[in-house]
């Protein structure tokens, strides 16, 4: 199954914002908005508001305008919050969508009563369903082999790249959707339904957007409330201050006035910027099954990454011909390349890619009198030519084909099998009739680009950690290829997992790649836990990332999402405070100045008149929410630099930028109210 990037949905998509609109409404009954204690308060102080209105309206029509605006503007206020949600996971679930709309269907062909084959998508597959599956297919589902002997490629079960049997019978017959087909052909009988795939699970997740706070979620809840009770403590001290110097302040004003100071701009953003982070991976072609993963992702300081199917293809690839005494290296190759015309698996067609490349042969015109493809039982392919019988294969089997016993292989040839092995690679024979021409290496290749990947992950001051089960001198080599920074080589599933126990326990937060199954308690242990989609599983059930792409330095991105989180965030709290700071002393001496007449050299503004100073607090307030929507669905720009340089960026934009506007704001506002005569 391939993956594709899901298209990225406009930022106010028409789609997206209308059934937004409808859900701000929803997302208004107090059960939902008791999870957000700021918006809470908003909604019950505009619904203590509205009944005033009812009452002016009722006592005293002419002054109930005043009310009944302070009413609309503050709905108005918690509804722009609701809408902020509702569109940020209108935005998931357009991602969603789009992921159902690019997913490639998995077919398989199913055997009928009557013995003919149908072709059917694999979710219509059932429990008991027979079907076939040939070279070069994937299996459409978990099951067990009825009948036919295969070599099928496991490596996302299994962690090393090495093919394994699979064969009717015994304890061998048990094979893992999604694995595929490397030769010959199998008839298996599906054990366990595949319409509830991983995918599926992770849209409905997506879909849902149902998250669990953060850490740093809670506690900036926890300030956001505490600053809500400081300033109800602060208008409580103004309804004292006004009753002791004789200014009538109403119920409305009071209200209003504690609306406008409380962290609103914050906790209206807060839980759209949660989402959006979780939006912004998807868009990445990674799936996060939790938002505490998302903001830790952001801290990592170690990576750990299994190295087969992760860092290495996981397919092995033809490297290197070694030919035996008496044979040049393109004659090897050119026998080589003719023995694998046969040879559809990934290694077949790689010892033709590497004779084509590295000597510039091509497929001869000379016809072949018998191909000889590669099967299970004999793990040889090859080629009848006139005289000549060329085969490649499993040295064992070579050295049978060819009638050489093992004691009297040529010492060159024994040299270079047993080099390959060391190096951890695998060797394969080339003879042609008796005469043994060399061998050919094959390893499990390093990604390309992934040492690169790497430096930009050590420039972030992330320590990059390769486990293996491949022997130490092997696991050097690959390391020193691929530029992680240390490794760990003949590890078990828990040998990984102290590991991880150990950093942790040292204050780090660790990330782990992985796509098998033996990586699976590390994948559950670690702090962000990335499985490549093309594992198995085990493997995607323990994570609490997904990476559709299969890209191990995806975790690059993923960071750099966590990190751009994180300062939203921080940017958007110090804006927020900042914004409750000018508000505050933007509405005081408007509000005092009849009877504190020395507070007019404070009114910098010259407001019109207080009912006019708390309008237009109150109309800001609502509409800086929505001008900060782009922002918090978009994301700060992440630039990398030291905490102290985040600081001081923060408090200059955002700190001095929300001391600022509220001023600029509330005076253009107030022009606005007083020239229309709205109070």
């Amino acid at each position: 199954m391939s993956q594709h990037r899901p298209a990225k949905p406009k930022l106010f998509d028409p789609a997206i914002l209308g059934p937004a609109a409808k859900n701000a409404f929803v997302k208004l009954d107090p059960r939902q908005l008791l999870r957000n204690p700021v918006i809470f308060v908003t909604e019950v102080v505009a619904a203590m508001v509205t009944l005033l209105f009812v009452r002016d309206l009722i006592a005293d029509p002419a002054g109930a305008a005043f009310s009944g605006q302070i009413a609309a503007w503050l709905w108005f206020t918690v509804l722009f919050a609701t809408f902020a949600e509702a569109v940020a996971e209108g935005r998931g679930r357009a991602q969603a969508d789009s992921l159902k709309r690019t997913r490639s269907n998995l077919s398989a062909r199913r055997v009928g009563a009557n013995g003919a084959e149908e072709e059917v998508p694999a979710t219509m597959l059932k429990v008991g369903d027979v079907v076939v599956v040939e070279a070069g297919e994937l299996i459409p589902g978990d099951g067990e082999v009825v009948e036919g002997v295969a070599s099928v490629n496991e490596s996302a079960v299994t962690g090393e790249s090495a093919p394994v049997i699979r064969e009717a019978g015994g304890d061998r017959s048990a094979v893992t959707g999604g694995t595929q087909v490397l030769s010959d052909r199998l008839r298996i009988r599906i054990t366990t339904p595949p319409g509830a795939s991983f995918v599926d699970r992770m849209i409905a997740l997506i879909e849902g957007a149902e998250r669990q706070k953060t850490p740093n979620e809670i506690a900036l809840s926890i300030l956001l409330s505490g600053l809500t009770l400081v300033f109800l403590i602060v208008v409580a001290t103004v309804w004292g201050l006004a009753g002791y110097s004789g200014t009538l302040v109403s119920v409305t004003v009071l209200a209003a006035l504690l609306v406008t100071l409380i962290p609103t701009t914050i906790g209206g953003l807060l839980s759209a910027i949660g989402i959006a982070g979780m939006d912004r991976l998807v868009r990445f072609n990674v799936i996060a099954t939790s938002g505490r993963a998302v903001e830790a992702a952001g801290d990592v300081d170690t990576l750990l990454l299994d190295k087969t199917g992760t860092i290495t293809f996981g397919n092995r690839m033809a490297t290197d011909f070694i030919p035996a005494p008496g044979v040049t290296p393109r004659q090897l190759a050119e026998a080589a390349l003719l023995a694998s015309l046969s040879d559809e698996t990934p290694e077949g067609r790689s010892i033709a890619a590497l004779a084509t490349g590295e000597f510039g042969l091509s497929v001869p015109k000379t016809p072949v009198d018998a191909t000889v493809p590669f099967t299970a039982q004999t793990r040889l392919s090859g080629v009848d030519m006139g005289a000549h019988r060329l085969r490649k294969g499993a040295v064992d089997a070579i050295l049978k084909f060819a009638g050489v016993q093992q004691n009297q292989t040529p010492v060159e040839f024994s040299q270079a099998v047993d080099q390959i092995a060391r190096a951890g690679g695998t060797p394969l024979g080339v003879a042609d009739g008796n005469r043994l021409l060399g061998v050919i290496h094959l390893k499990d290749v390093v990604k390309p680009g992934i040492k690169e990947r790497f430096a930009a992950l050590r420039a972030m001051g992330i320590r990059t950690v390769m486990v293996t089960g491949d022997n130490p001198v092997t696991a050097a080599a690959i390391a020193s290829e691929a530029g992680v920074d240390d490794f760990l080589a003949q590890a078990t599933p828990e040998d990984k997992l102290a590991y991880i126990r150990k950093e942790q326990q040292g204050g780090r937060l660790i990330a782990m790649c992985g796509d098998g199954t033996n990586d699976a308690p590390a994948l559950a242990q670690a702090d962000v836990g990335v499985a490549m989609q093309t594992g198995t599983q085990a493997a995607r059930e323990a994570a609490n990332m997904v990476d559709l792409d299969s890209s191990p330095t995806k975790l690059i991105e993923i960071v750099e999402i966590g990190k751009q989180l994180l300062m939203t965030r921080g940017s958007l709290t110090t804006f927020s405070i900042a914004n409750d700071v000018a508000k505050y002393f933007a509405i005081i001496p408007a509000l005092f100045v009849a009877t504190y007449p020395a507070l007019g050299g404070l009114n910098i503004m010259g407001l019109a008149s207080p009912q006019s100073a708390i309008l237009s607090a109150v109309i800001f307030n609502a509409l800086i929410i929505i001008a900060l929507i782009p922002l918090a669905l978009k994301g700060v720009a992440y630039r990398p630099a030291g905490a102290a340089a985040l600081l001081r960026r923060n408090l200059f934009i955002y700190g001095l930028g929300g001391l600022l506007l509220p001023f600029a704001g509330i005076k253009v506002i107030d022009m606005a109210v007083s020239s229309l005569h709205l109070v």
